[in-house]
Parts: C-alpha cells; sequence; structure tokens
C-alpha cells in the first residue's frame, strides 16, 4: 500500500468505532476493557518501537490517553455517533486555549478566527439537543462526555508533542494509555456479562482493526506524506462515523448536530488549507 492509502485505511478504519460500540451488547466499561486490551496487544506486537522509549513522561501521557478512550466509549453508548464525533473533533479549540500555557505558543488572529467558527459549532451541540434514541439514550450527557473527551485528546496530543521532544515514543505512550483504560475498565466492569458471539467479535474487531492496525498505518506512513494531506485524508473519519451509524442502527442526527459539525470540520479544513500556503513556523523548545 502507498503512504496515502495506509492513511485513508486508517481514516476508514477508525471512522466505525460508533457504529460497532453501539452494536456490542456488553456495557460500556466491559467493551473498554476489552478494546483497550486488545489494542495494546496488537499495538506491542505490530510496533517494535511501543516496547521500547518509556519514560514517566510517558506514562504521564498514557494517562490523558486512557481518559480519551474511556470517554469515548462512553460518550458512544449515551449520544449519537456524529455528536461523539464532531465534539471530539473540536479538540484544535483546546489546543488553542492550552498551547499558550503549556507549549508557551500564542495565538495569532487565524487562531482566534477558528476558535470562534468551532465554539459556534460546539454551542450548537449543546443547545440544539438531539431526541433522545435507542442508539443514544441520553444525548445530553453523551455530549458532556464528548466535549470532556475532546478536552483529554488535546492533552494527549499536546503530550506526544512533549514526550518527542524528550526521546521518549509516543507508541509507548499509546501502549501505556491502553494498559492504563484497560485496568481501570476491568475493575469497573465487574460483573461481566457472558455476551454473545457477535459481542466478542465486536470488541476484537475494535482493538484489532479499530485502533491496532490503524495506528501501524498512521505510523508508517505519516512521515512520507505532507502534513496537509494527512490532516484532509483523516478528516474522512470524522464524516464516516455518523454514515456509519446510519447504515447499521438508522442513527439519524439532528440538524443542529449536523450543522454544528460541518461548521467543526469547515473551519479545521479551511484553516489546514490556509497554513500550506505559509512557510512553516521555527519550531519552539518545549518546557519540562
Amino acid at each position: 500500500m502507498s503512504p496515502r492509502s495506509k492513511i485513508i485505511a486508517a481514516a476508514v478504519l477508525f471512522s466505525t468505532g460508533g457504529a460497532a460500540i453501539k452494536y456490542c451488547g456488553f456495557g460500556a466499561w466491559q467493551l473498554a476493557a476489552c478494546r483497550a486490551t486488545i489494542a495494546m496487544i496488537t499495538i506491542v506486537l505490530l510496533l517494535p518501537e511501543a516496547r521500547r522509549g518509556w519514560s514517566w513522561r510517558t506514562v504521564i501521557v498514557g494517562f490523558a490517553y486512557a481518559a480519551t478512550t474511556l470517554l469515548y466509549v462512553q460518550a458512544n453508548k449515551h449520544t449519537t455517533a456524529a455528536s461523539a464525533i464532531f465534539l471530539q473533533s473540536t479538540s484544535p479549540l483546546f489546543i488553542l486555549l492550552l498551547a499558550p500555557l503549556l507549549l508557551g505558543e500564542h495565538a495569532t488572529r487565524r487562531d482566534v478566527t477558528q476558535m470562534a467558527v468551532m465554539a459556534a459549532g460546539m454551542a450548537l451541540f449543546l443547545f440544539g439537543m438531539d431526541q433522545p434514541s435507542a442508539t443514544a439514550p441520553n444525548p445530553r450527557l453523551g455530549n458532556l462526555l464528548a466535549a470532556i473527551c475532546a478536552v483529554t485528546w488535546t492533552l494527549t496530543v499536546i503530550g506526544y508533542r512533549w514526550i518527542v521532544t524528550r526521546g521518549s515514543s509516543v507508541a509507548a505512550a499509546a501502549v501505556a494509555g491502553n494498559l492504563t483504560a484497560a485496568i481501570i475498565s476491568w475493575i469497573m466492569a465487574q460483573p461481566l456479562a457472558r455476551g454473545r458471539p457477535g459481542d466478542w467479535a465486536v470488541v476484537v474487531f475494535l482493538g484489532v482493526c479499530q485502533l491496532g492496525i490503524p495506528y501501524l498505518f498512521l505510523t508508517r506512513a505519516v512521515p512520507k506524506v505532507r502534513a496537509l494531506e494527512v490532516g484532509l485524508f483523516l478528516l474522512i473519519e470524522p464524516v464516516l462515523n455518523p454514515i456509519w451509524a446510519w447504515l447499521v442502527h438508522r442513527e439519524t442526527p439532528g440538524p443542529a448536530t449536523l450543522a454544528g459539525g460541518a461548521l467543526i470540520l469547515g473551519a479545521t479544513a479551511v484553516r489546514m488549507i490556509f497554513d500550506v500556503r505559509q512557510p512553516p513556523p521555527v519550531p519552539e523548545s518545549i518546557p519540562v
């Protein structure tokens, strides 16, 4: 496969998460435990770099990753797949807010414009709430969890930058995060449900195909593809995610959700296109 094909394949596999989580009959904690355990094993087996480069920084970033994966599962069990993925896609908004504090990077005028558009999109989710349904029984709680998930994913992304500059492995941080998520989830999931064969097939799919293999594809392909192309190809995930949920569950997000998602994804895509026209900034040192 070419590098671009790997990125597209990763985005398509990532996008199946919402529909698969809703299909599985396990509770959120048991599903998260199985998913994290299988993903951890898959990443360790497929990526040699995941077995080295460990440090205390790796563990810290792993906590943020663990929170993200747990919140993502919980959000998808309560709200629509569209709301969960679109709200998580607001992470650039929180990066802009936290970067001055954590990275010493200050927002530009273009940053502020993007921030305003994404904030408007988030407001549509919070004030134009979807009605409860069989696959989204508590949209208000699910949307709140998805918004918090955007914050923890922001901390994970910033943490990745931090540990790379200190010689630690991003793959190791993913393993640490999945290990942490698995430990917490196995404790919270008691007593365990026996489940149907289809439930076990879904959690294996989530761990191997929705998390593990896409992570391998991105690790191998991203260094060989322009950043703009990577970002645009990965926008396939939030576009396809609600489509899979509609095809499998006939889950239909409301107008406010679709409008909010369009604002969030549009702001991200336009920003990436504008950024590619400017030379990259000189990297700044990241404080310990």
